[in-house]
């Protein structure tokens, strides 16, 4: 716990400070700290405090206050690291909230200038329409932020075509650690030693210049640098700081200092600008030759015929990352180009104006390929079936956190680099030194540049494990120099190769390197104990070693997942999360709009980690119930995570489990009741639905009512029908003349539909009805979505049971279960299989498998030639169509596309939005409102707002509806609606 003192200290630096700071024992404080006591690596520590500076002139207020009480400051940007750069117990210094902006674009010479918060996809997205982008492009290039890239030289995929961001950084507006502001960029020698004079600058600036002008003029620092760096022909290295960089530049009369600022890991300076250059955009065609090797080996001596002929990429994915793809929701659709299974995919890029041009090239590739007997096929891929390869290759990192068990890959030698041509024997020589320590690893990334991520599977939880994990760097450090090759290519040093930088480049080498951190920090007040001075490699881990695995009782079936906790654990903290609306996408909603780490699937995954692991490592206090319960709020249960999320981290499902024990001991709420109820709630009005109407039709007494239970006041409110659909049906079916056919269907009616859009649940069956169909409304329970919206999992399991005993004789393939509302109907496809006790679970995946939302149906039969064109109208119409969250994880919009799409003049094109931003109750709730219309205003109300009146919008979701009516004041309408009215 924080002395008092201290205490008081950071009270007295909040006076001045315009951002947010975190750094007391309240909860929101200390969960806030303990969502930052981790990156994307193995690492654990928990930080003094946590800021998020509005401005520079909050960052200076940072460096006087971290010098006054000998602190350091870890500049955090999307969190990304593998080598625990912002993992420390310092402050770490988020600014990917307020520093994202790109302040001025110069087309004619080509470069930007922008915050260092700026994503480098959305910075491109910005650019496309100058033809222009900023090359460098990681595999989290759309959360990955410039301020980061520049701390670590980030490479990317084409870095061979590319370079690193070092080879684009002009110029860096910094922040130094006594507070002052200066700008570095290109300068003779003639103008460097006019700044070593202290021609305009300050002291600490001038000291900078005068301490980097002695190490760069010292021909015995020269030599030792030109000697004990990797070759030249190592393209990636960025092991220790980059003064070779620098020294060839002196040597050719220029110095720019950003070459060290880039690559050096927020240990200098706190960069507040960056000036960086641009390329053109790739030409029209680009394709890539997918090249299906039998053997790891086959594809590294494919990559080197490869780049014989000037790729603009050599990527290689090897068969264990690939087999994480079978099954996966998103990943698996990705495999069509798959010929077998092959050992090894070496994904070769090529560009040109036309496509033609390309297969000239692609094919000259296959013909050596084939001459030298490597590869056994080539498809060749362009546009969206290129891009859906290149997501698996991407992915990597997190696809195989899907892995069983606690042994799992561990980012450890995964960014040594060699020379190309020494590719193929450093990865046979690696494979050996594996082997020997009895593991078995994954190979994947940047063949063409020299450099695999090889991921060794071990179990950090163990105490051999841990000394294991140590070793294996040892030894591979040794082979790495056999080959003069670089520890680091481009993920950096941080705290887990920073130990082995003396051995790598030589005790005076290293000697030099903390010369130069002395000279631009000498009171060590930026990211202390990375790169140099850092602790031991196997310290701090996020696991302790050697603990009984806590046994976690839970309502919901967590054994795919073998327990939460490992759900939980496998969030890589990779961050694809932190994409935002530009990118596109569900998850994660809240953060799309907030921009605040704490709301994303990462920081839910990790505060719950901690939650469930008792005394977790590194953490010095322990994570309560209401810490998890802040972090969790925001979390809307969109289920994006599911899918979206590379290692399929589903937080819906665990948030629901979570509140279920914490009401366990906790009181439940009023309106939780009431909202959980809703079922009960609605047959209850519905005796006297004019009367419920009265109140919530008016906006005055809707308003008074809103407030009483704690809803928005300016939420509307779903009125009642004046009869249920249930009641409707009985009295339908008496006169229903399809009782003949042989076309049967079971129409579930969830409760939302039964009481609040009972029109659409009458055109369902009309539709149906005029389709050949007999419907009929089988005795079923609620859906329980309301339930388990509100975490009342027990209560939502008797009704999963119940509906389960219920259907579990009618349900087939040829007398499906169809749904007009997606969460409702899609909980056979999610919760339910996870709910029901061992007894009903195949009864439970049998009705799984045939529940289909109205329009799965309708596209089924389409398929089937049950449903034709000739039914509805030729008129010409357009449809914008916002799809479902629940739909996005666990179906497909293309079955919605299609049901629209039977009349044979209906257009329909997809709204590219996320979650609408009401998610059930959430966006009724008085204190989630303004984060639910932010939500909405992100994409989807804005694509709404500048549709013509004659375009028809289309959204499935009650809720969607009902979001879009108060966002925009346009109706949205069910298919099922659009699909009546277009019957001829």
């Amino acid at each position: 716990m924080m002395n008092r003192l201290a205490l008081l200290d950071f009270n007295s630096l909040k006076n001045g400070f315009e951002g947010e700071l975190y750094y007391d024992d309240s909860t929101v404080h200390t969960a806030q700290r303990h969502i930052y006591a981790t990156d994307a690596s193995v690492y654990q520590e928990m930080p003094v405090a946590v800021a998020l500076p509005r401005t520079v002139e909050d960052i200076r207020t940072l460096i006087r206050f971290a010098n006054e009480k000998k602190l350091t400051l870890i500049p955090r940007a999307a969190g990304t690291s593998l080598a625990g750069q912002v993992v420390g117990k310092g402050i770490v210094v988020d600014i990917s909230k307020h520093f994202g902006a790109i302040l001025e674009v110069n087309i004619g010479e080509k470069w930007v200038r922008v915050q260092p918060g700026v994503i480098r996809d959305d910075l491109n997205k910005h650019l496309a329409p100058y033809g222009l982008l900023f090359g460098p492009e990681t595999s989290t290039a759309n959360r990955a932020m410039i301020g980061g890239m520049i701390g670590n030289n980030s490479c990317g995929l084409h870095s061979i075509t590319w370079g690193a961001t070092r080879d684009h950084l002009l110029e860096v507006k910094a922040l130094l650690s006594d507070g002052t502001e200066t700008v570095f960029n290109n300068s003779s020698t003639a103008d460097y030693v006019r700044k070593v004079a202290g021609s305009g600058g300050g002291k600490r600036e001038q000291a900078i210049y005068a301490g980097m002008w002695g190490i760069l003029s010292n021909p015995v620092d020269q030599d030792l640098i030109k000697k004990q760096f990797a070759k030249p022909t190592v393209t990636r290295r960025n092991s220790g700081y980059a003064l070779d960089a620098l020294v060839s530049n002196f040597e050719q009369d220029q110095v720019n200092l950003c070459n060290l600022i880039a690559g050096s890991e927020g240990t200098l300076c706190f960069v507040t600008e960056a000036k960086i250059a641009l390329v053109d955009m790739p030409p029209a065609a680009v394709g890539v030759v997918c090249v299906h090797a039998n053997s790891l080996a086959e594809s590294l001596h494919a990559n080197r015929v490869a780049m014989k002929h000037n790729p603009k990429a050599s990527e290689l994915v090897d068969r264990y990352i690939m087999d994480f793809t079978k099954g996966h929701h998103i990943y698996s659709k990705n495999r069509f180009f798959l010929e077998g299974d092959p050992a090894a995919l070496l994904m070769v890029e090529f560009w040109g104006d036309t496509e033609e041009e390309v297969k000239v090239q692609a094919d000259a590739l296959i013909a050596d390929l084939r001459d030298e007997q490597l590869g056994y096929a080539y498809p060749l891929l362009f546009g969206d079936d290129a891009n859906k390869a290149w997501e698996i290759r991407k992915a990597g990192l997190g696809l195989i956190r899907n892995l069983p068990g606690d042994t799992q890959p561990v980012n450890l030698i995964e960014d040594c680099a060699v020379a190309v041509e020494d590719l193929p024997a450093y990865i046979d020589d690696l494979e050996k030194l594996i082997e020997s320590h009895g593991l078995h690893a994954s190979y994947y990334a940047h063949a063409g540049a020299g450099e695999l991520h090889v991921e060794p599977m071990i179990n950090l939880k163990t105490s051999e494990g841990k000394q294991k994990f140590r070793q294996v760097l040892a030894d591979t450090a040794v082979l790495v120099k056999k080959y003069k090759g670089a520890l680091s290519g481009e993920h950096g040093d941080g705290r887990l190769r920073g130990e082995f930088i003396p051995f790598m480049m030589g005790e005076e080498v290293y000697e030099i390197f903390r010369q130069v951190k002395r000279i631009w920090d000498p009171n060590g007040i930026f990211n202390a104990n990375k790169i140099v001075d850092t602790p031991p490699m196997n310290e701090f881990l996020r696991f302790e070693q050697d603990k009984e695995k806590p046994v976690i009782p839970t309502t919901f079936d967590f054994s795919k997942d073998e327990s939460m906790l490992r759900l939980a654990e496998k969030c890589s903290g990779s961050g694809d999360c932190r994409k935002t609306e530009l990118t596109g996408g569900t998850m994660c909603p809240s953060y799309m709009a907030t921009r605040r780490e704490r709301d994303t699937t990462r920081a839910r995954a990790n505060i719950l980690r901690q939650y469930l692991t008792p005394g977790a490592a590194q953490v010095e206090s322990a994570t309560t119930p209401e810490m998890v319960k802040e972090v969790l709020d925001l979390c809307l249960s969109c289920k994006g995570c599911k899918s979206e999320c590379p290692s399929s981290v589903d937080v819906g499902k665990m948030k629901a489990e979570f509140t279920q024990q914490y009401y366990e001991t906790h009181a439940i709420p009023l309106r939780t009741n009431l909202i959980a109820n809703f079922g009960k709630q609605m047959k209850l009005a519905s005796i006297a639905p004019w009367a419920f109407n009265a109140v919530f039709g008016n906006d005055t007494l809707r308003k008074v009512a809103n407030k009483i239970v704690g809803f928005h006041p300016d939420r509307s409110m779903p009125l009642l029908h004046t009869t249920t659909l249930k009641n409707w049906w009985v009295k339908h079916n008496k006169k229903n003349t399809n009782n003949n056919t042989d076309l049967k269907v079971y129409l579930f009616c969830d409760e939302f539909t039964n009481y609040n859009d009972v029109e659409i649940g009458k055109k369902a069956v009309m539709l149906l009805e005029k389709l050949g169909y007999q419907v009929i409304i089988p005795k079923h329970e609620e859906s329980g979505r309301s339930y388990l919206s509100k975490g009342l999992v027990k209560d939502a399991q008797k009704l999963a049971v119940r509906n389960i005993e219920l259907l579990k004789d009618i349900i087939s393939q040829k007398t499906p279960l169809i749904g007009i509302e997606p969460s409702a109907i899609l909980s056979f496809r999610d919760e339910y299989i996870d709910l029901v006790p061992e007894n009903l679970k195949i009864d439970a995946q049998n009705i799984a498998a045939h529940a289909l939302l109205f329009e799965e149906f309708i596209s089924r039969e389409i398929d089937a030639k049950r449903i034709t064109k000739t039914t509805f109208s030729r008129e010409q119409r357009l449809i914008k169509l916002h799809g479902h969250c629940h739909q996005k994880a666990l179906s497909s919009l293309s079955t919605s596309k299609k049901a629209l799409s039977v009349p044979e003049n209906y257009k329909v094109q997809l709204i590219p939005s996320g979650c609408c931003g009401m998610a059930g109750s959430f966006g009724y709730e008085e204190e989630h409102y303004e984060v639910s219309m932010q939500i909405g205003e992100l994409v989807l109300f804005p694509s709404v707002r500048q549709q013509p009146e004659d375009v028809i919008i289309a959204a499935p979701g009650t809720s969607c509806r009902h979001q879009i009516k108060d966002g925009t004041g346009r109706r949205a309408k069910h298919p099922i609606e659009i699909l009546w009215e277009a019957l001829n």
